[in-house]
């Protein structure tokens, strides 16, 4: 550990992180019902909304999926000391932004990122692009992070229904990432970049994210991997463990919160966003839904014949991830 690790706050901020769909948004909701902390959503999302808010996070953000370099993190490291310290820049963000909703935004963060200071509240990230830059923030910056790993067939799955896309460009235009860590994915990525091949280059992008997180992150002290499945079927005793392994109180409210978010809705299967004005503008992938749903949409999405493909594509990194932390039951295990 270097010595500005040392000198981060020993009770940092939280990072809950996983590649997009992988039940983030969820899971900090569920976090940020302790009150303890202050919810951030996605600073290190290139797309403006919810990125590129300098007042939020004052570093520029080239990539989906930015890594954080270790030899070179002088910049990064000012924004993020701002950041998890709850200090928000207002004349940074009135530089960058003025749209009228910019400034609704700016008024939620300011008045969340004061109060929350005040009240001695940390800083809670919810982003999956900051997913390879996880162990920067918690050896360096003293975070404590949780990363969900969901089951790659349901992953797939959730990234066909949205119409999502892989582009391995904006992995392999980092060199301190393809240095660090995804030099064995290189040739591979190479070979996809404009492939027809929807579902090749989606396995690949499961593998090769959760083999860094399982070669690099996963021992770290500060990091707890935790699967998605197993909290939608078990969520009190979960996030009861969530809560202790990041230093958050467990309590009646929070337990309330998480069981009225773990029971299906009317409206559940009515598109992935939703606007959410309760305490200020926001808009994530969060919505309550209970196991039936969560663990079954993977059927209408994929046929049985890609469903077997993407296990076959994953099996070396899906038996070392999903062999520890996913119950039995999981999507396409039955």
């Amino acid at each position: 550990m270097s010595d500005r690790a040392r000198s981060a706050p020993p009770n940092g901020g939280v990072l809950v992180t996983g590649l997009p769909r992988s039940g983030t948004s969820w899971v900090g909701k569920m976090l940020e019902a302790s009150g303890e902390v202050v919810y951030v959503n996605e600073p290190l999302n290139p797309q403006h909304p919810p990125g590129r808010s300098p007042g939020v996070l004052n570093a520029r953000v080239t990539h989906r999926f930015q890594y954080i370099d270790p030899e070179d993190d002088t910049e990064w490291r000012r924004a993020f000391t701002d950041t998890l310290g709850l200090r928000y820049g207002i004349g940074p963000e009135l530089r960058e932004n003025r749209s009228v909703y910019d400034l609704g935004r700016m008024a939620k963060y300011a008045t969340s990122f004061t109060a929350g200071r005040l009240r001695g509240r940390r800083a809670m990230l919810d982003d999956p692009y900051a997913l390879f830059s996880t162990g920067w923030l918690v050896r360096e910056m003293g975070c404590r992070a949780v990363v969900l790993v969901r089951d790659p067939v349901a992953f797939v799955g959730s990234w066909r229904a949205l119409g999502w896309q892989i582009h391995f460009h904006e992995l392999l235009e980092q060199p301190a990432l393809v240095r660090d860590h995804l030099g064995p994915y290189v040739e591979r990525m190479r070979s996809l970049i404009g492939s027809p091949d929807w579902l090749a280059r989606s396995c690949l992008l499961w593998e090769a994210t959760y083999d860094v997180v399982d070669r690099a992150f996963r021992s770290l002290p500060g990091v707890h991997l935790v699967s998605y499945e197993s909290l939608v079927q078990n969520p009190l005793a979960g996030f009861a463990d969530l809560y202790d392994s990041v230093g958050l109180t467990w309590s009646d409210r929070a337990a309330e919160r998480v069981g009225a978010a773990t029971t299906e809705q009317p409206n559940a299967a009515q598109g992935a966003m939703r606007w959410s004005m309760r305490g200020g503008l926001s808009r994530t992938a969060y919505r309550p839904m209970g196991q039936g749903t969560a663990l079954s949409t993977y059927r209408s999405r994929l046929t049985p014949d890609e469903i077997a493909r993407v296990r076959e594509l994953t099996a070396t990194v899906a038996a070392r991830m999903l062999s520890a932390t996913v119950a039995t039951g999981s999507p396409g295990r039955a």
